[in-house]
């Protein structure tokens, strides 16, 4: 998945400067409130709020917020319906699309989606079409520079439950069976290992290189779909070169 992690490595350092906060705090307060709405308002018992709660205070979400977000999704505080619902298409060049969002409005958010595959030269799929090439997976990523050598926190890693280490420019990063996420975060901090972020995710079993104007427009289809209000998440399996991807992160 090595243009995937290079493109959301890009999104990252770029959101830092110039994201809206009060959008990434409402995509982490809707995580939040569906999480609590699936299993229950604490997260001790509740691993997939447990993550949540932690990526929100990764991005500094105030405690007041995180609170209102469980109450709504435990029927504490009123709040919008939302249902989760999965889009599978095709990008340029043939790139598979896995589209995830929470939506109170499902015609809304699907004419949407729809309209930005068939932009950008590609076409929304069946259920089904392309979720087989995609596993869902733990992934941490921890700074490259500040923290322990590499064999260091490698070791760590696997020892903690990892399958998979490797270095990407300025981060490595960690693969992790889904419920295995938790253990190997712990771990790291505990050896003062700085863990960047740590989420589940969809990885690709294989990519698709892309060139070009292909690779321009694959770009693009992933702004606008990671830009709408109602998207929580997109995986692909493309794999740009590192010059492209800088064009798009300038």
């Amino acid at each position: 998945m090595a243009g995937h992690s290079k493109w959301k490595n890009i999104r990252l350092h770029k959101g830092k400067a110039d994201a809206a906060r009060a959008k990434v705090f409402a995509r982490l307060s809707r995580e939040i409130t569906i999480a609590a709405k699936g299993g229950g308002g604490n997260p001790d018992s509740n691993p997939r709020l447990r993550l949540a709660v932690s990526k929100a205070k990764e991005n500094s979400m105030p405690a007041d917020n995180i609170k209102r977000a469980i109450q709504k999704g435990t029927g504490e505080l009123a709040g919008e319906n939302y249902e989760e619902v999965t889009y599978e298409g095709y990008g340029p060049g043939g790139v598979a699309v896995l589209v995830e969002t929470a939506t109170d409005n499902r015609n809304r958010t699907v004419s949407d989606v729809r309209s930005y595959f068939t932009k950008t030269g590609g076409s929304l799929g069946e259920n089904g079409s392309v979720a087989w090439q995609f596993s869902r997976k733990g992934v941490i990523e921890v700074p490259v520079e500040g923290t322990w050598n590499e064999d260091s926190v490698m070791e760590t890693a696997l020892e903690a439950g990892a399958e998979d280490f490797e270095v990407q420019d300025d981060t490595y990063e960690i693969t992790t069976p889904p419920e295995e996420i938790e253990a190997v975060r712990a771990a790291l901090e505990a050896k003062g290992i700085r863990v960047e972020s740590a989420e589940v995710e969809l990885v690709p079993s294989t990519t698709v290189q892309l060139e070009g104007d292909n690779a321009r427009k694959m770009l693009k289809l992933m702004d606008l779909l990671e830009d709408h209000d109602d998207v929580q998440k997109v995986a692909a399996n493309f794999d740009i070169a590192a010059d492209i991807l800088q064009e798009q992160g300038t």
